[in-house]
């Protein structure tokens, strides 16, 4: 970036709200779901156990399952991960719905409209170069370019023009990056 002292501010993308999930309805012509009260299904049958994440439709309240484990058996879950499912771990089912694998799994996608906020302190008077460090506390995908112009208050002119940034302003990501803001030409 620049060798030059920067002023450094520190952004965080937390999240709000569970997000909706991506998912099609059999029942009606929804594609989304929620998690709603966040519960468990734990079914035993015999040694093994099956554990699902159920979620509702938002258009017909249908009740689905998200599978979490599948004909494992009881001994290779650890006791208090069992414990969770059967007492509806409120931060377990944050986990589950975050876990990528479980997603690309089942099928769904998250969807973090409305469901993530931005922390920053107050930009300073004339702080240029300003660095910024952006930090993500949940997996919500950013384009770096709304994130800065959601922050700023830039344009998009004025991002390309004023931002160093070492990935692309256009394509989301996950994790955790720094630009530098230039002080506009005058």
């Amino acid at each position: 970036m620049s060798s030059h002292p920067h002023t450094v501010l520190p952004w965080a993308v937390r999240r709000t709200g569970l997000p909706l999930l991506h998912l099609r309805c059999v029942a009606c012509s929804s594609g989304h779901a929620t998690v709603g009260s966040g519960k468990f299904r734990v079914n035993a049958n015999g040694k093994r156990l099956d554990v699902w994440l159920l979620v509702n439709c938002v258009g017909c309240d249908r009740t689905g399952k998200i599978t979490v484990h599948d004909r494992v058996t009881v001994r290779s879950l650890p006791a208090g991960l069992l414990a969770g499912y059967s007492g509806n771990s409120p931060s377990l089912v944050v986990d589950t719905l975050l876990d990528p694998l479980i997603a690309r799994r089942s099928r769904f996608a998250l969807d973090w409209d409305g469901c993530w906020e931005l922390h920053a302190p107050p930009v300073p008077e004339n702080p240029w170069p300003l660095q910024v460090t952006v930090a993500f506390q949940d997996p919500v995908p950013l384009r770096p370019e709304r994130l800065i112009a959601w922050g700023l208050g830039l344009s998009r002119k004025e991002i390309a023009a004023r931002v160093k940034i070492d990935i692309p302003l256009n394509r989301r990501t996950r994790q955790d990056f720094t630009f530098v803001l230039l002080g506009s030409a005058r």
